[in-house]
Formats: structure tokens, sequence, C-alpha cells
């Protein structure tokens, strides 16, 4: 299978060396973001208690138990956060591209199921926590949110960066918020695969995990909201994985963490310093919304009917976009 892993000769033809440094920076700020600054905040907290700046710590976790349920409704999503320049330089290294497939009227409320996970998801968190992918010139009078880890929202000062950002916790109160609360022309967005989708990330595999994910089913058919599929091309290229084998004592430990943790510790490994993504261009592919009646107490039976529609639409999308987007005929998209 081709591993699709591109050379980077090319990727930067044209470009000044200061273009390549800060477009090299802001890919090294978001995979640091990813991996560090939220342990890296929550330390930074802890360790102020026990110097003479403890007040500030003290009136922040003062301040963070009367906000704790801020996340799940709403956050506080700021338009300044999502523009900066430094998500322009991000979209740039790769480059990632956000492609439109049809309208989505903005009279009406989306859950937008956006696959797969890779190792950090870059594609998901350019093309709908930034405006640097043009969301709102494709889809006017829609907004996106970008629904993650509950365990994020946890985590002192790195909870209000990601609020910024229009980042909201994946849970149902958080979904019941958006699609309540907030009017028409709401698409939260939801990586479907999660942390069990990670652990099969790497490059040349089309893998999602969503068979036995019927959450964001239930949800659509109680409020009414429209399913929308959408694939990021190219995600799954951007490191190189160790991938255990099911039933290896490196998967179960993986398993066991996730589990634990909610989240899957994937062993990877980019370029130059090893932890920078390759440079492949990620080409995310929002598909056709699937119309969802309003149930509010929906039947197995009406769940699995729609569910099973949400996967032929994503097959569908795949297969026919799979070889503008850098595959080959060959590539086949496997759904567990």
């Amino acid at each position: 299978m081709d591993s699709g892993i591109d050379s980077n000769k090319g990727m930067t033809n044209g470009k000044t060396k200061w273009k390549v440094f800060l477009e090299v920076g802001s890919a090294l700020q978001g995979v640091s973001t990813f991996l560090f600054l939220g342990v890296a905040c929550t330390l930074l907290m802890f360790y102020l208690m026990f110097t003479s700046l403890w007040p500030i710590p003290t009136l922040y976790f003062v301040w963070l138990v009367v906000d704790w349920h801020t996340p799940e409704r709403g956050g506080r999503k700021t338009t300044f956060v999502r523009n900066w320049r430094v998500w322009d330089h991000l979209r740039d290294f790769f480059p990632i591209k956000l492609v439109k497939t049809a309208e989505l009227n903005p009279n009406k409320n989306y859950i937008v199921g956006i696959h797969p996970h890779g190792i950090m998801g870059f594609g998901a968190f350019t093309c709908f926590s930034t405006e640097s992918c043009g969301f709102k010139e494709l889809f006017p009078g829609l907004r996106s949110n970008l629904l993650v880890l509950v365990g994020l929202f946890r985590l002192p000062l790195f909870r209000e960066y990601a609020m910024f950002l229009g980042l909201l916790p994946v849970s149902k109160k958080s979904l019941v918020h958006l699609l309540t609360n907030r009017g028409k022309g709401n698409a939260a967005v939801i990586v479907i695969g999660g942390a069990a989708e990670s652990l099969a990330s790497a490059p040349g595999v089309n893998i999602v995990v969503m068979r036995q994910r019927k959450g964001f089913v239930r949800v659509a058919l109680e409020f009414g909201a429209d399913l929308v599929p959408a694939y990021a091309f190219g995600e799954n290229n951007l490191f190189k994985q160790v991938v255990f084998s099911e039933g290896s004592l490196g998967r179960r430990l993986q398993d066991l963490f996730k589990k634990i943790m909610g989240f899957a510790p994937c062993l990877f490994v980019g370029e130059y310093i090893g932890i920078l993504p390759y440079r492949n261009p990620i080409t995310t592919v929002v598909g056709s919304p699937i119309s969802v009646p309003k149930h509010i107490k929906a039947t197995e039976e009406e769940v699995d009917h729609f569910h099973k529609l949400y996967m032929e639409a994503l097959s569908k999308l795949f297969h026919e976009h799979k070889i503008s987007c850098g595959l080959s005929e060959s590539h086949e998209l496997r759904i567990i």
C-alpha cells in the first residue's frame, strides 16, 4: 500500500525563508499546545500556590469553581483568537483546505462528523476552530464549534484558551445547549472515532471507528439536527505511528490508559526534531446533509436507520473525492 507520505521537496518552493520559518514555528506551536500546554498550565498553577504569588492561583481556583459549567453552556468563543495570523501560517504549512460539496441552510442546526481523528486532528481544528480556511465564507450564516475531550476543560488556564477558540466538551449537555439555546445556524463538529481511532492512524490507512458509535445519531434525532459527514483526506499521513496489533501487550496498555484518562497515548514520529508533522496536504471535504426528523424518543430501529444512512454517505463521500484528494483508486475506506 502506498505509504501516503510525500517528500517535502516542492512544498516550500516560492516561499521566502521568513515565511517558511513562520510556518514551521506555527506547526511547532500547534504540536506543543496539543502535547504540553495543558500539563504546563496545571503545573504552573500548583507551583504558584507555594510561592508568594499564591493569591493568584487561589483566586483563579475560586473562579474555576464558579465558572465550572461554562464550557457546557456555550463557552466563550472570541473572533479575535480564531483570527490569529498564526492559524494562517499553520494552514499553509501543510497546506490545509476546506471543500464544500453542498449548501447547508443557516436556518437549521447540524451535527458534523469529521473523520479520521489522526494523531492530533489538525484538519478538524484548523477548519472548524479557526477562521483560516474560510468556513464562514463557504457556509454563510453557520457557526462552527469543534467538540473535544471533556477532560481538557478541567485543566486550569488551558480551558480558557480552548473556549476562546470555540472548542466545547463533547458531552450531551454541551450538545443540548448548542442545539436548543443558540438558535439556528449551529454546526456541532464531532470527531466520531475519538481516541480509539487515533490508535489506527498511520500513513496510507483509511480506518474510521463508528459502527458502535450511535450517540450522535440519537442526539440528532432528539433535536432534529441534520447529519453531515466530513472527511479530512491526508490527516493520517502527518506522522508515522507504531501501531500495535489487537491483543498485544502494547495495545492492551494503550486501551487501559485510554479507559482511565479518556485519550490514547500514541507512539509517533514526525520529521525534523521528531515531533513536527510531515508537510502533507490535508483536504477536508464536507458532504451533503442527511435530513433528520425530530423524534424526541427515537426507537433503536430509527437510530440504526439513520446511522446506516450516515455510514453510507461517508463511504460515498470518500470514494467520490479520494482521487482528487491525492489517493489512488485502490484505496478503500474501512469502517469498524
